[in-house]
């Protein structure tokens, strides 16, 4: 049981690490992903108009704007809502597998952020625990060393 905390502070500061490294990295590849896909966000978005889509504030405000034209085309229909002859119904339903898939990149730069987040108090909570376990180890260390002092006995009267 005593190697216990040992091991603790060491899986929860490799965990920590690797969490970290994941979370960047698909949070570089998702954004990377998206830049390489050349997407403006468009003129009538709510915010960040005229920005490149590479970050999930970007990507949702495309998403926004792609709802808005997709409601314009179907007069205010949903894909589901328009009737299946509907020459504007493959439109709304690009628009919205478009708008899905930024919602789906939103989804995966907040997944990210998490992990990084969690690596991140991972990591502290190792350190702290092999604070703990080092403190613990020379606590038990001076307790069991034989005690010697150097006061002199009392005299006897």
């Amino acid at each position: 049981m005593r190697r216990f905390p040992r091991v603790m502070w060491i899986v929860c500061v490799v965990v920590g690490a690797i969490a970290i490294v994941v979370g960047a990295t698909t949070y570089v590849v998702v954004s990377k992903t998206l830049r390489d896909q050349h997407i403006k966000v468009a003129d009538d978005a709510p915010f960040l108009a005229g920005n490149d889509v590479t970050g999930p504030l970007t990507a949702y405000a495309q998403a926004i704007a792609l709802s808005n034209h997709a409601k314009e085309i179907g007069g205010g229909r949903t894909y589901a809502e328009l009737p299946q002859d509907d020459p504007k119904r493959s439109s709304v339903m690009t628009a919205d597998f478009l708008q899905a898939s930024l919602y789906t990149s939103v989804v995966a730069f907040g997944v990210a952020i998490l992990i990084a987040v969690l690596g991140v108090m991972f990591l502290l909570l190792g350190l702290a625990l092999r604070e703990l376990d080092r403190r613990t180890t020379a606590a038990e260390t001076r307790m069991q060393a034989p005690a010697t002092t150097n006061v002199a006995p009392a005299p006897v009267t």
